[in-house]
C-alpha cells in the first residue's frame, strides 16, 4: 500500500510522459498567443458595479481605464463621451486572480485566464518555457494569457523531490554551493526561490532531502540578493524548521498533523506566508477535489478533456494517515493570528487544472473560515503584496487593468466567482467565446471520430507476420521512463512460438531502474494513425491476450482522453506457460473505450531484470 501510494504521488512524472509523447485530443489550433495592446482598444469605463477592489467593497461604482491601466474609480465618473461604456449593473468587479502555486507549461496560461486568473506564481517548470514565456510577457505580447512569474528550477538534494519528472535539475548537497546556486538561478530569471524540504516519510516512503544547515545557507544566500524564499513542505515539524530558519512563504499547509496551538503565532512572529493548497492536499487525502468543478455548468463548457479527466482524478488514500482537515483547521488558526494566506492550487496535479481550480481553493478556503472577501483577498491583494507586485491584484488608480467580471456578489457567496462575464489583462478582454466554441466544436468532431474500419474484428496483434506491425493503429513501439528522468531500458523483438502453437510472438525485456518511484519500460500501441490520437473503441468490452515469462507481476496501462495525464493501469503475472488474460475496459478507471489512446504493456516499478512475452492481443 505504501509503494502504491508513493508511485502515484509523483504525478509528474506520468504528466511528463503523457504530454512529451503525446498529440492532445483537443487542439486549440486557432487561437491567437501573440495578441498585444495594440490588437484592440483597452480603453473604456465599467459602469455601475460592485467593486471589490483587493481589500474593500466599493457599491455602485464605475471604473475607468485607459490604455491598459486604472484611471478613475468613482460614482458617475464623466469620461469622453466615445469612450466604450459597459453596463456591470449588479455584477462585481475583481482584480485578475492570482494563483499562487503552479506548474506551467504547454497551453497552462491560456486555460488560466479563461477562467479569470490573470497571474500565476509558478514554482518550479522547465527552463525552455519560462524563458521565452518571460520575454514576450515583457514585450507585452500574449495578453490573452495569464502573466508568468516563476521560480524557476528549484533546490533539491540529488534524488530528491523534483528530480523525477524529466526536467534537469540543478541539485545540491552542501552548504557551500548555496550561494552560487541561488546566482545561477537569478541569471536564468528566476523571480524567487523554491526550496524542497520532504523526505516523503510522510507518504509512507523515503527519498534524500536536504539538511537545515543547507536550507538555511539558500535562504540566507537568497535574501542576500533581494529574492524571497518559498518552501515546499509535506510535515508539520519541517513547517516549522524552516520558518525558524528565515523562509518568506510555505508551499503547503502539512496534513500529516493537527496544527500545535502556536503554530501560528510562530508563523506571524516569523512574518511568514503561507500557500495552504487545500485543493491538493485534499487530493492527497483521497478525494477528486476538482470533480465537482467538471458539472458546473458556469465553467464546464471551457474545460478541456483532459481537464477533465484530471479533476476527475484524486491520489490514493494516504497510508499514514494524512488528513486535509489538518490543513483547514490551521487556516483557521492562522486567520485568527493575521498570518497572511494565499490562494494556490500546484495545478495541474491530480484533481487540479490551471484556471477552474482556483474557484475550488476559493471553496476550500471559506470552508476553513475565511469569509468570502478575505478568500478574495487570498487570490488578489494577499498574493500581491507578499510577492511584492506593487502594479496589480487591487483596483486602484495607475495599477494594472487586470479585471475579472462575475455575475452576482462573491463577497457573500464565493460561489459566485464561477460566474465570469468577462475577464481583461491590461485592458486587452479576453475572447472566452471564441475559445468556447472552438473547445466545443473540437469535442463534436472527436465525439465523431469513426473507429478505424479494420478495427471491427477486434485483433491488435498475432505477430504471426514476423513484425511488431498491428492490424490498425501505430506498430508496437517501445517506452521507458527515459522521457521523465529514468535510466531504465527496454528491448522487443518478434520470437518464433507463439501461443496456441502460432508462429511468433513479441518478447520484452530490460532493466528498471530503482531511481523513480513510477519507473517504467516497456511498448506501447496506438489506435489511431498517430501515436495518442483517441479512437472510439466502445463497440469492444474487454482486451485478452496471452503472456509467458519469467514469473513476474508486469502491467497493462490505458491512456484516455477523458481519463487526464495519468493511466489507468491493471496487473497481470506471466509465469513460465502460455495463460490468456482478459481485462474488461470497466477495470481501467471504468472507461467504455469510447476515447483510448493508448495501451502499454511494461514492467516496473519495482527494479530489476525482466523478460515477458505476449501473443494474440485481441478487443472483444
Amino acid at each position: 500500500m505504501k509503494s502504491k501510494f508513493a508511485a502515484t504521488l509523483r504525478v509528474f512524472g506520468w504528466m511528463a510522459f503523457f504530454l512529451l509523447l503525446s498529440a492532445p485530443a483537443i487542439i486549440l489550433a486557432d487561437q491567437d498567443h501573440s495578441r498585444t495592446s495594440d490588437d484592440q482598444s483597452n480603453s473604456f469605463v465599467i459602469r455601475g458595479a460592485r467593486v471589490f477592489d483587493g481589500r474593500n467593497v466599493l457599491p455602485h461604482s464605475d471604473v475607468w481605464v485607459e490604455s491598459g491601466k486604472i484611471k478613475a474609480i468613482g460614482k458617475t465618473l464623466k469620461v469622453p463621451s466615445n469612450l466604450k461604456s459597459i453596463d456591470a449593473s449588479g455584477d462585481t468587479l475583481l482584480p485578475g486572480l492570482i494563483d499562487s502555486h503552479t506548474h506551467a507549461w504547454g497551453d497552462a496560461l491560456k486555460e488560466a485566464e479563461i477562467f479569470g486568473v490573470t497571474t500565476e506564481l509558478d514554482m518550479f517548470t522547465s527552463l525552455n518555457f519560462m524563458q521565452p514565456t518571460k520575454k514576450a510577457q515583457a514585450e507585452g505580447k500574449d495578453l490573452d494569457q495569464a502573466d508568468l512569474f516563476s521560480a524557476g528550477s528549484l533546490a533539491t538534494a540529488p534524488g530528491g523531490h523534483g528530480t523525477e519528472y524529466g526536467v534537469p535539475v540543478p541539485t545540491l548537497t552542501s552548504p557551500s554551493e548555496a550561494q552560487a546556486w541561488v546566482d545561477a538561478r537569478i541569471a536564468e530569471g528566476s523571480d524567487y526561490v523554491k526550496i524542497i524540504v520532504d523526505d516523503a516519510s510522510a507518504y509512507g516512503s523515503h527519498r534524500p532531502t536536504l539538511s537545515m544547515d543547507t536550507v538555511k545557507a539558500l535562504i540566507d544566500a537568497a535574501h542576500k540578493r533581494g529574492k524571497l524564499v518559498v518552501v515546499h513542505i509535506a510535515r508539520q515539524q519541517d513547517a516549522r524548521d524552516v520558518i525558524n530558519a528565515g523562509a518568506d512563504g510555505l508551499a503547503h499547509l502539512f496534513s500529516d498533523s493537527p496544527p500545535s496551538p502556536d503554530f501560528a503565532s510562530l508563523a506571524a512572529a516569523h512574518h511568514v506566508f503561507i500557500v495552504p493548497t487545500l485543493t491538493v492536499l485534499e487530493g492527497v487525502d483521497g478525494l477528486a477535489s476538482g470533480e465537482s468543478l467538471t458539472t458546473d455548468s458556469r465553467l464546464a463548457p471551457y474545460l478541456t478533456g483532459d481537464d477533465i479527466g484530471n479533476l476527475k482524478r484524486s491520489f490514493p488514500k494516504s497510508p499514514t494517515g494524512l488528513s486535509e482537515k489538518y490543513a483547514e483547521q490551521t487556516v483557521a488558526q492562522l486567520k485568527a493570528a493575521h498570518v497572511p494566506v494565499l490562494a494556490g492550487t500546484d495545478s495541474p496535479n491530480s484533481g487540479t487544472s490551471h484556471g477552474a481550480s482556483i474557484h475550488r481553493e476559493l471553496e476550500l478556503l471559506v470552508r476553513s473560515g475565511l469569509t468570502p472577501s478575505e478568500a478574495l483577498a487570498s487570490a488578489t491583494s494577499v498574493p500581491a503584496a507578499a510577492f511584492h507586485l506593487g502594479d496589480r491584484g487591487v483596483i486602484a488608480p495607475g495599477k494594472r487593468a487586470d479585471l475579472l467580471l462575475v455575475k452576482g456578489d462573491p463577497t457573500q457567496d464565493i460561489m459566485a466567482t464561477r460566474d465570469i462575464v468577462s475577464v481583461w489583462k491590461l485592458g486587452v478582454e479576453d475572447d472566452r467565446a471564441s475559445y468556447r466554441a472552438t473547445l466545443e466544436k473540437a469535442k463534436q468532431e472527436a465525439a465523431k471520430a469513426a473507429p478505424p474500419a479494420d478495427s471491427a474484428p477486434g485483433l491488435i496483434s498475432d505477430f504471426d507476420d514476423g513484425t511488431a506491425n498491428a492490424k490498425f493503429g501505430t506498430a508496437w513501439m517501445l517506452s521507458t521512463d527515459s522521457i521523465a528522468g529514468g535510466k531504465s531500458t527496454g528491448d522487443m523483438k518478434v520470437v518464433d512460438g507463439g501461443a496456441n502453437g502460432t508462429k511468433h510472438a513479441l518478447d520484452i525485456s530490460g532493466l528498471i531502474d530503482g531511481g523513480l518511484p513510477y519507473a517504467w519500460a516497456g511498448v506501447m500501441w496506438s489506435p489511431g494513425s498517430q501515436p495518442f490520437v483517441p479512437v472510439d473503441l466502445s463497440s469492444k468490452k474487454s482486451i485478452s491476450f496471452f503472456a509467458k515469462g519469467d514469473g513476474q507481476t508486469y502491467r497493462v496501462l490505458f491512456f484516455t482522453a477523458s481519463g487526464g495525464r495519468i493511466p489507468a493501469q491493471q496487473a497481470f503475472t506471466a509465469g513460465s506457460e502460455w495463460k490468456k488474460t482478459s481485462i474488461p475496459f470497466s477495470a481501467f478507471n471504468g472507461t467504455d473505450g469510447h476515447d483510448i489512446s493508448a495501451i502499454l504493456f511494461v514492467g516496473g516499478p519495482a527494479p530489476g531484470k525482466f523478460d515477458f512475452e505476449i501473443d494474440e492481443i485481441l478487443l472483444e
